[in-house]
């Protein structure tokens, strides 16, 4: 009852925005129409309405497990998500708003829905029918600008789509259509949730596979284990010195030479991959020597052919490098035997250098401490013993 002309005034200024839809399930698409419908309400309140439909087919979240998945998904636009079981159709909602005192209304859906929901409302403004009575000063139905989410086929991602992607158990899929801000076990809940009013059995496997695009051949030959091996003997290109590979890391190995350990980039080593057959030599012979050479990275044979030579030839012509015991791959010469003593040669003289160093420390500490005691015990000139 309007007891003033100001309070006349008021309320026939009142605008209120709302949007009904089924958002069964809810979807981004249906997000975005919601981030709209705030924008297009400026100040004036705004009102969502969900539809209480419910079957297997196209409409498997009960109503009350669509307003809390709603809520959550969405929780900026949560006070206006409205629950009300009295409410059925964009009807009832017409008339519960002008019993709240509203006198203009204005409705935002999707560009294919305007005309159907336009000519519907105003047919039956100012008449009592089974839905009630409202008689509002003004109807209108804008664009949200996008075609409803909630219709079959709809562009982008729509609430279809995602219940095809419950049945097809895809949760992948479903994810993608959900927002950033949900939390992975209301997703899986709500996942879950459609799968159930379908029908079918809830899913425990939640795991997701992403196929990442390849960064490079050597990374993805280095993931799947055919690159590199511990223990493998390879070539340092910046340095040509050969060493053992023991540890693999995420995109780099790490080498250990005759005198150090280094990290290394998968693109900075290779693998020593010359094709050549064991040769008996005498050490010491001129033909020895010729064949530590051809097998050292670096050295040149008097052919001008080394181990880096057939390497960089064999690279050329786009053979894959040959793997360890496989016939072709080349011999290390005791390189392993020869690096192992020298290391424990090397060890065993820092030990040594080490050792000394504590043994003097230790007799200047003594000395020091002998000569401190004799100070003390010797009394200045002139004092009485």
């Amino acid at each position: 009852m309007i007891n003033s002309f100001s309070e006349y005034l008021v309320e026939e200024e009142r605008v209120v925005y709302f949007t009904f839809g089924r958002m069964n399930p809810p979807t981004i698409g249906h997000g975005k129409l919601l981030d709209i419908l705030a924008t297009k309400s400026g100040r004036n309140p705004y009102r969502v309405y969900l539809s209480q439909s419910s079957d297997p087919k196209k409409n498997p979240l009960s109503y009350s497990d669509k307003i809390k998945h709603t809520r959550k998904m969405f929780p900026k636009h949560g006070r206006a998500i409205m629950i009300n079981k009295k409410i059925k159709n964009a009807m009832d909602v017409l008339t519960s708003l002008y019993d709240e005192g509203f006198r203009k209304v204005v409705m935002v859906v999707g560009s294919d829905r305007i005309r159907e929901f336009d000519i519907l409302m105003k047919k039956y403004n100012g008449k009592t029918s089974r839905h009630g009575f409202y008689n509002f000063k003004s109807i209108d139905v804008i664009s949200a600008g996008a075609r409803d989410p909630d219709a079959d086929g709809a562009e982008g991602m729509s609430a279809s789509k995602q219940r095809a992607n419950a049945t097809a158990n895809d949760f992948t899929a479903f994810a993608q259509g959900l927002p950033n801000n949900m939390s992975n076990t209301n997703a899986r809940r709500l996942f879950n949730d459609v799968r159930k009013g379908m029908g079918l059995k809830e899913s425990k496997d939640f795991k997701r596979h992403i196929q990442l695009n390849s960064v490079s051949d050597t990374r993805e030959a280095f993931v799947q284990g055919t690159l590199f091996d511990l223990g493998e003997q390879v070539i340092i290109k910046k340095t040509d010195e050969v060493g053992t590979v023991t540890v693999l890391g995420s995109n780099y190995v790490i080498v250990e030479t005759a005198d150090r350990k280094t990290r290394q980039w998968l693109d900075a080593v290779e693998k020593i991959e010359e094709s050549y057959s064991p040769q008996k030599h005498e050490e010491g012979t001129p033909a020895a020597t010729a064949h530590a050479k051809k097998m050292t990275p670096g050295e040149q044979t008097e052919e001008g052919k080394g181990l880096w030579y057939n390497i960089h030839q064999r690279r050329k012509k786009g053979l894959p490098p040959k793997k360890p015991g496989e016939k072709g791959y080349p011999k290390t010469l005791k390189i392993e035997a020869t690096t192992a003593v020298d290391m424990a040669k090397k060890k065993i003289d820092r030990e040594k250098s080490a050792d000394a160093v504590k043994h003097d420390r230790a007799l200047d500490r003594a000395r020091l401490a002998l000569a401190n005691k004799k100070n003390r015990q010797t009394k200045p000139m002139g004092e009485k013993k």
